[in-house]
């Protein structure tokens, strides 16, 4: 087994508290990418991009899967040889730590063999990761998304803010061209208030604005379509002053621009359109358990909008109660 990375941190200071491990997750000190080699193109400008702006230390894992690589013998006789496997990842990795060295960043690397799914969790957890980043890939001629068995149980498993990376995605040209935004969907839920609360001191992380989208239903009646323009005719009134409240209250607590938005349509749509329109350079998601894990369809929110992003997404389990600062509502994680 090919295990470079340094050892981790045993100091009894990063025991379990709420505070701490909300400012850890804004601001990491770990990012752990997980990559299965074929990505690194695409996921390494973002890895460098997030540590660039956090300071964060990067780990780049990849793990070969018990079967995973096939050699040959003289005879052309298939043989499974996982220590070739493992020195061949080690030796892909080693030029990703050094073009992050010539910026200044801290990285290494990891290789392990076994499951996929279950190191990258092991080594989330040993290395005390405040975030993981992986890709997801498109497989069909259609070019439809397929999240995959290995990101969709690391979504299920891991107890951190996920960013995906989809075929889509890509850093823009010239940031300067373009405001940062961080776009948060919301669903006005009761626990809309310290989600959106999250999404905010991610937005003062990355220097950003933060806009708050709400999608109601689709309107039969022409003259009450909104097509995002945002005449008052075509929101509905109750929605819309919720959202305004809340992004009066987010913006107060926070210290930040927060822009509120409603439009009427298919939410997956409407997020894509809206993300791609003020050129967001994150979305924030939240989502319930049975709906991105037990339902994992392209009708559902969250998947449609991992598949054409084009900018990352982070989405965090719903079973993992988002910590608070002390006196604070505990965050919850809404739906679509």
């Amino acid at each position: 087994m090919k295990d470079s990375a340094p050892a981790p941190s045993t100091d009894p200071t990063l025991a379990p508290n709420p505070d701490a491990t909300l400012a850890r997750w804004i601001h990491p000190s770990v990012i752990l990418v997980a990559t299965d080699l074929n990505d690194l193109d695409r996921l390494m400008p973002f890895a460098f991009e997030q540590a660039r702006q956090t300071g964060a230390r990067l780990l780049v894992l990849h793990v070969v899967a018990a079967a995973g690589t096939m050699a040959s013998d003289a005879a052309g006789m298939p043989y499974y040889d996982p220590a070739s496997a493992l020195d061949f990842a080690a030796k892909e990795l080693e030029p990703v730590c050094a073009l992050a060295l010539k910026q200044n960043l801290s990285c290494a690397a990891l290789v392990r063999a076994g499951n996929p799914a279950h190191e990258i969790e092991a080594a989330a957890r040993q290395f005390q990761a405040d975030r993981v980043l992986l890709g997801t890939r498109s497989r069909s001629k259609l070019g439809k998304l397929l999240l995959g068995s290995v990101a969709e149980q690391v979504l299920r498993s891991v107890n951190l803010p996920v960013i995906t990376v989809g075929p889509e995605a890509h850093l823009p040209e010239d940031r300067s061209l373009h405001e940062p935004i961080v776009l948060h969907a919301t669903t006005l839920r009761e626990a809309s208030r310290p989600s959106a609360a999250l999404a905010c001191q991610i937005a003062i992380g990355q220097g950003a604005k933060l806009v708050l989208i709400h999608v109601l239903p689709p309107s039969d009646t022409p003259s009450e379509k909104s097509g995002r323009s945002g005449q008052p005719a075509a929101l509905d009134s109750a929605a819309l002053q919720e959202l305004r409240r809340l992004a009066t209250d987010t913006g107060a607590a926070c210290g930040a621009v927060v822009e509120p938005f409603v439009v009427h349509g298919t939410p997956s749509i409407e997020i894509l359109a809206t993300a791609a329109g003020c050129h967001a350079s994150l979305i924030v998601l939240g989502a319930r358990h049975r709906s991105i894990f037990e339902n994992m369809t392209r009708d559902r929110t969250v998947y449609r909008v991992l598949a054409h992003a084009r900018c990352p997404v982070l989405t965090l389990r719903e079973t993992q109660p988002m910590p608070t600062p002390h006196g604070a509502e505990p965050l919850a994680l809404h739906s679509f």
